[in-house]
């Protein structure tokens, strides 16, 4: 069964950086494209970056492109997403999420396309 962890999460400054892993377990996990997700209470979760199998094809939500990077180290089973100069709208809690791979869709944008969620890191920026 595939688990994944997140870490890295934390209360940090506007401006500041932080990076969030994600380990992956009880599979392949060079099968799996890969991807973050944001939610705050009360509202939906909402699409941050995914990566596919191999780090080949990234794709990123508008509100944090060129500020965050998503990557991957198959060697190491894990995921990451490196945030810079981070604001108070990033504050939510941050999930990674896998799904096998498939030739037709490298990356996956949409949650409902991942079968696989880790529990979640909080991410509060402060002003």
């Amino acid at each position: 069964q595939v688990q994944l962890v997140e870490s890295g999460g934390g209360l940090v400054q506007a401006g500041d950086s932080l990076r969030l892993s994600c380990s992956f377990s009880g599979r392949t996990f060079s099968s799996y494209a890969m991807g973050w997700f944001r939610q705050v209470l009360g509202k939906e979760r909402e699409f941050v970056a995914a990566i596919s199998w191999n780090g080949g094809s990234r794709y990123y939500a508008d509100s944090v492109k060129g500020r965050f990077t998503i990557s991957r180290d198959n060697a190491k089973n894990t995921a990451y997403l490196q945030m810079n100069s981070l604001k108070p709208e990033d504050t939510a809690v941050y999930y990674c999420a896998g799904q096998i791979r498939s030739a037709y869709a490298p990356v996956l944008l949409r949650d409902h396309e991942y079968g696989y969620w880790g529990q979640g890191t909080q991410v509060t920026v402060s002003s």
